[in-house]
């Protein structure tokens, strides 16, 4: 059982996985930068994504929008995942593990991924779809002390997820390392860390692979039982290595992401509530 990413990836790099990652080479890097606004929201955002492709498996990190060196792109393509694993920048290293592990470990139900429709709309009515598939892949009830529930633990606001935690009943701890306020007003904490203890479960983004905080959260779930959900599309492939370790249940997003288009899609989820 797979308990941390530096265990994840010396298990790649050893060919645990299958192909030897010095033979597999990167074919096309790209990435893909989004702007939106939802029609009744009062805040937008933005999001860039760095995304690499192996053979017919896309894997990809999210990056702050702007922050990607102009010759990232330059060093993926060509060069092999032994290489990429290695990369002095994370997202890289990210994206060349979720590539090589999305291609060894398709979301197949042979891999324990259960398929769950994504049907056609506006970009809303997708959010807002996906939100009720990810957010009922947590317990129902939550545990917590005195058989009351503690807070749920957002660790990457998306305004979607807290609107479906609010309609079935759910406390929240809103947490972005970007700050700011809900579309509620609430106050986003900034520091997931220091709020642990206050949490009956945790919901998080894949991000967290990026920017470094997700071992602190699967330690934690691992070490208190509590539940541990991620939404992915950043590491959509490596979030499912750690069911049993800590996680939970996983909603994984390879690209392309629901917001590229209108269209009808797939989530692959993971766990007992999948």
């Amino acid at each position: 059982m797979v308990r941390s990413l530096a265990g994840l990836f010396r298990l790649v790099r050893a060919g645990a996985y299958g192909p030897d990652p010095a033979g597999a080479r990167i074919a096309l890097a790209f990435t893909t930068a989004q702007a939106v606004r939802h029609p009744g929201r009062a805040h937008g955002y933005r999001n860039e994504v760095l995304s690499l492709r192996l053979a017919a498996a896309v894997g990809s990190c999210a990056v702050e929008p702007g922050a990607l060196p102009p010759g990232a792109l330059d060093d993926c393509v060509g060069a092999t995942v032994a290489d990429l694993l290695d990369h002095p920048l994370t997202p890289v290293r990210i994206a060349a593990l979720d590539a090589y592990l999305a291609h060894a470990r398709p979301h197949t139900p042979a891999h324990g991924a259960r398929p769950h429709p994504l049907p056609a709309g506006d970009s809303l009515t997708r959010s807002r779809t996906r939100a009720r598939a990810v957010v009922d892949l947590l317990p129902d009830p939550l545990p917590g002390p005195g058989g009351r529930p503690g807070p749920v633990l957002v660790v990457g606001v998306v305004n979607s997820l807290l609107e479906r935690l609010r309609a079935r009943g759910l406390a929240y701890l809103p947490c972005d390392l970007k700050g700011g306020t809900t579309e509620w007003g609430e106050p986003v904490l900034t520091d997931a860390a220091a709020h642990l203890d206050r949490c009956g479960a945790v919901l998080a983004s894949g991000m967290t692979l990026g920017n470094g905080t997700f071992q602190d959260l699967l330690d934690h779930a691992a070490g208190t039982g509590k539940p541990l959900v991620m939404f992915a599309q950043t590491g959509s492939a490596v979030l499912p290595r750690f069911l049993g370790a800590g996680l939970t249940a996983v909603s994984a997003e390879p690209y392309p992401f629901f917001w590229l288009d209108g269209g009808p899609g797939t989530l692959h989820r993971y766990g007992d509530r999948a």
